[in-house]
């Protein structure tokens, strides 16, 4: 038997005094996480692509002692709603405002991985006033290459098409560095949501932003990410895909006075992998009075 400490998500939350729910957000069902006093600053939390709230689940006990912590299903995804149209970029931004308000937050930092940090950032962008800080991880919203956005619509249709353990396993070779923490509780549930039918339905919807030409229109261009000026963290994964290790760096050169997390042993999925590095420069950044 290995010496390995077993992990489930269910290591991370077992101990933590949280709720899961659902809010009507934009007209959208949309589920959640919450945990961490009401009186304490607010923290959104957005995954990525086909993506739910569990992928925080290692990161909500640590933040949620300083926070008051909010991490939901985007539209399209997990287990919120999944409605006949194409989900764009500000699809996207009308269900997270619709959020911050359901929840009462003004304004809250944002932890965004993948395509949560293309919202999170679009967002800090379109609505400034509402982003206090940015923690950006795998950021999309650059750049996009054929090659990855081809990839991504092969897998994911795949997947939804033929949602068995293997299939599904195998995406996570992209997000997760080290099998070891490619655990079955997250195929589990990405299988599970793969294989609601509206899920097979509203794929096309999905995967929308992997169509150059819509891809191209919702890019964030280099002039818009130098408007960004709330305090910004962003995690440099060093196995990640190369387009999202340079999307990365340019986007920390774009953003003035951006800060650099260096994790250069994960994937995709840096906060899930490595959740005690992660944790330990999240937490004091957003503490951090002015940035």
């Amino acid at each position: 038997m290995s010496d390995t400490p077993y992990r489930s998500i269910w290591t991370h939350l077992r101990e933590l005094d949280f709720r899961q729910g659902y809010v009507e957000a934009d007209g959208v069902r949309t589920r959640f996480a919450e945990a961490g006093d009401p009186a304490k600053p607010a923290v959104l939390l957005l995954h990525g692509t086909g993506g739910h709230w569990e992928t925080f689940a290692p990161n909500l006990a640590a933040l949620s002692e300083h926070f008051h912590c909010v991490a939901i299903d985007m539209v399209g995804n997990g287990f919120s709603d999944k409605p006949d149209h194409d989900y764009e970029i500000a699809v996207y931004l009308r269900q997270v405002q619709a959020v911050l308000d359901r929840f009462g937050f003004d304004h809250a930092a944002v932890i965004g991985m993948s395509l949560g940090a293309w919202v999170a950032a679009a967002l800090a962008v379109e609505a400034p006033q509402r982003v206090d800080k940015l923690i950006l991880m795998s950021p999309a919203g650059l750049i996009a290459t054929a090659s990855n956005m081809a990839r991504i619509r092969a897998e994911r249709t795949r997947a939804v098409e033929n949602p068995d353990w293997d299939s599904i396993k195998a995406m996570f070779d992209h997000l997760i560095a080290d099998e070891e923490n490619r655990i079955p509780d997250v195929v589990a549930l990405r299988q599970a949501i793969y294989r609601l039918p509206e899920t097979r339905a509203t794929i096309d919807h999905l995967l929308i932003l992997q169509d150059p030409d819509a891809r191209e229109r919702n890019l964030i261009p280099e002039e818009r990410w130098r408007t960004i000026s709330c305090p910004t963290l962003v995690v440099a994964s060093g196995k990640d895909h190369g387009e999202y290790q340079s999307t990365a760096r340019r986007v920390a050169e774009l953003i003035d006075g951006a800060e650099i997390l260096e994790m250069p042993h994960v994937k995709h999925w840096p906060h899930f992998e490595d959740p005690e590095a992660f944790n330990a420069a999240a937490v004091p950044f957003l503490l951090r009075a002015g940035g």
